[in-house]
């Protein structure tokens, strides 16, 4: 099969970091610097996404469409506040920073046992670290809003 749902989804933040490529995210999971940021309901939706650029001809009466810089977004990531969670707790912090931070995402959608999942790598700054707490009914959430600093590595999933 070759569609999952999101569940089992792992998030993680590293250290403070400029990565931009594979080999460098990799240097960060050797370091063993990765922590799981808990509770996670919701990764939101992210991904590269051209800036329109246009240009209305008066002689042929025509708009034109260029592609500009790329933008990867920002990720409304939801989570069950756990002030107790290691991650969360780095996250928190994050947000009261100025740098940028190495995040990675693993699915849960290895094709085989004994096979990879897909995994993303990104470098983003903490924008915000907002808490909802609804009704008595609801349980009190915190939306890290990450906006994601360059381009989104995916590593694809392999048997």
């Amino acid at each position: 099969m070759t569609i999952n749902s999101t569940a089992g989804a792992k998030v993680y933040i590293g250290p403070a970091s400029e990565a931009t490529t594979l080999t460098e995210f990799e240097a960060i999971t050797t370091a063993d610097t990765w922590v799981e940021i808990g509770e996670v309901e919701d990764l939101g939706e992210w991904g590269a996404e051209g800036t329109e650029i246009t240009f209305k001809n008066l002689g042929d009466k025509y708009t034109r469409r260029r592609k500009g810089t790329i933008d990867s977004g920002s990720v409304a990531l939801v989570c069950a506040r756990d002030p107790l969670d290691v991650g969360q707790i780095a996250a928190r912090a994050a947000a009261e920073e100025q740098y940028s931070y190495a995040f990675r995402v693993v699915l849960e959608d290895q094709p085989s046992d004994a096979g990879t999942p897909t995994t993303f790598y990104f470098v983003a700054v903490v924008l915000s670290a907002k808490n909802s707490f609804g009704t008595a009914d609801d349980l009190t959430k915190t939306t890290f809003t990450l906006g994601i600093d360059g381009a989104v590595i995916e590593v694809p999933a392999a048997a």
